[in-house]
């Protein structure tokens, strides 16, 4: 990215290199184009910033951090009560 100031206006340069294509319920396609109305924001700068919070938070899978942590035999149908005649 590139800066250049002069006076009081700062240009930012950043080539966006991937384009992708979302499609939103009607809910959020509202919410995201009063959100851009409000703040001044592109619809575009308020999907990346919300990616780039995803990113940093880096909570992908918290259901993962169970994994392992059950005891017991790998088939619940093996258990008492569960077995199948």
């Amino acid at each position: 990215m590139r800066a250049v100031a002069c006076g009081l206006e700062v240009l930012h340069y950043c080539h966006m290199g991937q384009t992708i294509t979302v499609r939103l319920t009607k809910q959020l396609a509202a919410w995201l184009a009063a959100t851009a109305e409000r703040t001044g924001l592109s619809q575009g700068r308020i999907v990346r910033e919300q990616l780039e919070k995803a990113k940093a938070s880096g909570r992908g899978r918290p259901f993962m951090r169970l994994a392992g942590s059950i005891r017991g035999p790998r088939d619940l149908s093996s258990r008492k009560g569960f077995s199948r005649p």
